[in-house]
């Protein structure tokens, strides 16, 4: 049994990763789709070209949440097609005014769970299996005001980094996506009112997934979709982060 194995996939990229995984992927013959709302991914569960589906009504920021995904692994020993990592959560603001419990589960979300579904997955992974990691361009330079969400993602670009070296003899493929600002409930939920966001160039949700999509299928690391981030992100290779620091404040 191949499986694609989704976290976030309530709704925005997690939801679109789940309806497009099958065109780029089509040996996929089951989904285990993890979000905290159930009802959300059983609204599109069947559009997903009759592939089975199993729904983990999970809240990753806490860890019972890895106990039941290691005993639905050990009980089922599926083969783990595509691990998709795209759960994730950022709250905009100043750090003292954010409340600590948002910082800490943002942490758990976008790092802790990040890792540990992955090292839960791999045992399950063969030659040719796939890892997409969901990053942003926030990781290419710290973002004051989105601080902690800035951080967390370049450890998600940096472990993905990492662990593409790490699992290559294998013949594991690791890809990254750093997408810029899109019209999803990330902004909503994270209370985003940041003047720089409103200027920014936004990307759509469907070309982002299906480009993500392809280029993790011909084995590409990283993503980013637009020109604009994709120069934005040769700014961060090429010049010093206290230049561009003050200029990416959110």
């Amino acid at each position: 049994m191949k499986v694609a194995v989704i976290s976030g996939a309530s709704s925005g990229l997690g939801r679109e990763f789940a309806l497009q995984c099958g065109k780029y992927f089509p040996q996929i013959e089951e989904y285990w789709l993890i979000a905290r709302r159930r009802e959300k991914i059983e609204e599109y569960a069947g559009r997903l070209g009759g592939a089975k589906v199993r729904i983990f009504p999970l809240d990753l920021a806490k860890d019972a949440s890895y106990d039941e995904f290691a005993a639905a692994l050990r009980a089922e020993n599926p083969e783990i097609a595509v691990l998709i990592n795209n759960a994730g959560l950022g709250y905009w603001g100043a750090v003292e005014k954010i409340p600590v419990e948002k910082q800490i589960n943002s942490i758990d979300v976008n790092v802790k769970a990040v890792s540990a579904m992955t090292a839960l997955a791999l045992p399950y992974m063969k030659r040719g299996s796939r890892i997409l990691f969901v990053s942003s361009v926030a990781s290419f330079v710290p973002n004051a005001y989105m601080t902690v969400y800035s951080a967390t993602k370049a450890y998600v670009t940096a472990y993905a980094r990492a662990l593409r070296c790490e699992v290559k003899p294998k013949g594991i493929s690791v890809s990254v996506v750093c997408p810029g600002p899109m019209n999803t409930e990330f902004l909503e939920t994270g209370g985003v009112k940041s003047k720089t966001f409103a200027r920014l160039p936004y990307c759509n949700v469907k070309k982002v997934v299906s480009g993500t999509l392809r280029a993790a299928k011909k084995g590409k690391f990283i993503y980013t979709n637009k020109a604009f981030y994709k120069f934005y992100r040769f700014l961060a290779k090429v010049l010093p982060a206290a230049w561009l620091v003050p200029v990416a404040k959110t």
